[in-house]
């Protein structure tokens, strides 16, 4: 009888695959949906919006999960996570949401990228521990490769330019909010951490961003613009990291992070497909240099020469 069912490691392992490659594309969709409604409302309308879904997303994960019993978190940590929500929503959000309205949605894939290799910087100078000679070259090359995929923008000073170099400010600061979140995520786990932080953020964000919010005729927006913000911030954004972290807990980070390097490919075939994003080969050779680039800096170092606790393996846990 067992010959005819494989075993459930197998299943399960099938099971996490293809929840990662759609996971993957419902992502890489994610940047030209986003981007279709950035040009109809702006990017402080759609942050506005954002923190009117995401929090009661979360509000509605921490009912589910605990009732309403949540989990008691000393002062130490509400400071801690005041810390995350100013510096993962606050900022990160913010500026992330003007770079992509700037910028394109391969753009905006390929900066976010980037940020394994700058999350791996970060805690090499944290824990003041070498690179190898392939994280040296790998480093070199992302950011040559970066270079030549902006050289036509800043060369002919483009608005896009603008846009891809507050991407790049973006996925750095995300970066250091992944570093700051390892300690609490490893107390308090995901779920808490992302809701707790997510639920700080919600007043200061609606503050800075009502003044644009205001100005969008919101009855008069046809029903598809309401329907891509709930499934871009409820759907790809909060339940996709969710479900992110699933992938992470049953396959491994070493096993699931490589797939994030699907991302902009995909990113730029759908925006190809569906806005009529076009690359050049100056484009196209600069992304797969910095695909390279970022691959050999996260992956060149001797295993125990990363520290146990670090977020430099990949693991992420907030959305775009």
């Amino acid at each position: 009888m067992n010959r005819n069912f494989p075993p459930p490691s197998t299943v399960h392992t099938r099971l996490a695959i293809t929840v990662a490659l759609l996971l993957m594309l419902l992502w890489g969709s994610n940047y030209s949906l986003l981007k279709a409604v950035l040009t109809q409302i702006g990017p402080g309308a759609l942050v506005f919006m954002r923190y009117l879904i995401t929090p009661a997303c979360a509000v509605a994960l921490l009912l589910w999960r605990y009732g309403l019993h949540w989990p008691r978190v000393e002062r130490r940590d509400w400071i801690g996570l005041a810390g995350l929500a100013a510096l993962g929503h606050v900022a990160h959000v913010n500026v992330m949401m003007q770079a992509m309205h700037l910028s394109t949605p391969f753009s905006s894939a390929l900066m976010s990228a980037l940020g394994p290799m700058f999350t791996l910087l970060l805690v090499r100078l944290l824990h003041s521990q070498h690179f190898s000679r392939t994280q040296v070259v790998g480093v070199a090359l992302a950011l040559a490769g970066v270079l030549v995929f902006l050289a036509d923008k800043l060369a002919l000073m483009r608005i896009q330019g603008l846009g891809d170099l507050l991407l790049l400010l973006a996925t750095l600061l995300f970066s250091a909010h992944t570093v700051a979140a390892t300690r609490l995520l490893s107390r308090h786990g995901v779920t808490v951490v992302m809701a707790y932080s997510t639920l700080l953020a919600m007043v200061p964000m609606l503050v800075i961003n009502a003044p644009q919010a205001m100005l969008i005729p919101w009855g008069s927006l046809p029903a598809v613009i309401w329907w891509a913000l709930l499934w871009s911030l409820a759907v790809a954004s909060f339940a996709g990291w969710l479900a992110w972290g699933w992938l992470n807990d049953h396959i491994g980070v070493p096993r699931s992070a490589p797939l994030l390097y699907l991302l902009p490919p995909v990113a730029g075939l759908i925006s190809w497909m569906t806005l009529g994003e076009a690359f050049s080969s100056l484009k196209i050779v600069g992304a797969v240099m910095a695909g390279i680039g970022v691959a050999a800096t996260q992956y060149g170092a001797v295993p125990s020469s990363v520290p146990s606790d670090s977020p430099a393996d990949g693991r992420r846990h907030r959305s775009r």
